[in-house]
């Protein structure tokens, strides 16, 4: 089963989170990661993808322009249904505590939306994001003035929102 995450990182901190999202992805066995920067990433090796996720900064409550524009190139797939059913689940990071992380994380859903995926959240079962996270995907904020890309909370979050991923996408392909 091929899992793609893709992120738009400029600091280090959502390159971060997107590492820990494919290393929890990676503990469900048959799990395949293709982990790649917005510049790396091919449009082109989404349809042979069981489940894509995405993120990026927040700019203001919404998608960075690295993330956007990538994203941006997805309309001859969304024309041939090639996204259709694929798991899809999205992550961000921004500067501050109410930076937008519930607003970029919606709006990173609803282009996975228009393309007829369906969308992985993460669940409040999990207890770190009970108090911490969000139910839209794993959306955490990385202080300006600190040093670490990562926090344990935002790692633990990323990892969960991984290995959730994972593990739904393996049920669905064994279904299909």
């Amino acid at each position: 089963m091929n899992i793609c995450i893709v992120y738009d990182s400029e600091g280090g901190h959502t390159e971060a989170l997107a590492k820990a999202i494919a290393e929890g992805a990676a503990k469900v066995e048959g799990a395949t990661i293709h982990l790649h920067s917005v510049a790396e990433a091919d449009v082109y090796t989404l349809p042979t993808m069981d489940a894509i996720i995405w993120g990026s900064p927040g700019h203001f409550g919404t998608i960075s322009s690295g993330l956007k524009q990538w994203i941006d190139k997805l309309g001859y797939l969304w024309a041939a249904g090639q996204l259709v059913n694929k798991i899809g689940a999205v992550f961000c990071t921004t500067a501050t505590e109410h930076g937008g992380l519930e607003a970029t994380l919606l709006n990173l859903i609803t282009p996975m939306l228009h393309q007829g995926m369906i969308i992985a959240g993460l669940p409040g079962n999990i207890p770190e994001n009970a108090t911490y996270g969000s139910y839209y995907g794993v959306g955490i904020s990385c202080p300006i003035d600190s040093t670490e890309l990562l926090s344990e909370k935002g790692r633990v979050l990323g990892m969960a929102l991984g290995e959730r991923v994972a593990n739904l996408t393996a049920t669905f392909v064994q279904q299909s």
